[in-house]
């Protein structure tokens, strides 16, 4: 199932009301606020039951919306080998950016996935606050309809038909090399591949 430009309007409304919205992405459904909205962000960390010092990642449009949030150069040039898609990359947080993601981090965790409704959702509304749509702790769901239920089954959920769920690969681009936090669809062998220097191991 393809969501349709009537979805994207209706999740870039809610949205703009300050209302989280259950969104697929390439890899699972997630439930998504914008990152500018201090109450929303605050209700999705009420509702999945998650503690505030776990900063949410950021989905973006495109590479040049993630250069525009952390500072100049931080992005590894190899990062454009794997966007759209399934990496994501811890990288320098821009002081006073306005964005509220969390308990004041220092990085962010930034993805621009391969689906061309979320790329569309952040071109339109801004950079997503995003954290996968389930409860902490348990399973994340695959299907829109799990995903709408674990959150309370009264948000506006987006339909995009059934997500892989395979998790992204995480790495902050913070040290040097940089470090794997958690390997997911994309293999190391294929992060050095890119020209990507991680640290052994």
């Amino acid at each position: 199932m393809t969501p349709t430009d009537g979805d994207l309007q209706a999740a870039a409304q809610a949205l703009r009301l300050g209302q989280p919205v259950v969104v697929p992405t390439d890899t699972v459904y997630g439930v998504a606020v914008l990152s500018t909205n201090a109450e929303a962000v605050a209700e999705l960390f009420t509702r999945k039951g998650r503690d505030f010092d776990q900063p949410l990642a950021l989905l973006v449009a495109d590479l040049e919306q993630a250069k525009s949030l952390t500072t100049e150069g931080a992005l590894p040039s190899a990062v454009q080998s794997f966007w759209p898609g399934p990496l994501t990359v811890l990288v320098p947080r821009k002081p006073n950016d306005g964005l509220h993601l969390g308990q004041a981090p220092k990085v962010i965790g930034l993805r621009c996935p391969n689906h061309p409704f979320i790329q569309a959702l952040a071109a339109l509304v801004g950079p997503l606050a995003v954290t996968s749509a389930n409860q902490s702790g348990q399973p994340t769901p695959t299907e829109a309809s799990a995903a709408g239920e674990a959150l309370g089954g009264d948000l506006l959920v987006i339909d995009g038909g059934s997500c892989r769920g395979l998790a992204s690969t995480l790495v902050d681009c913070t040290t040097s090399p940089v470090t794997v936090v958690r390997q997911g669809e994309i293999t190391l062998a294929e992060l050095r591949s890119a020209g990507l220097a991680l640290v052994d191991g």
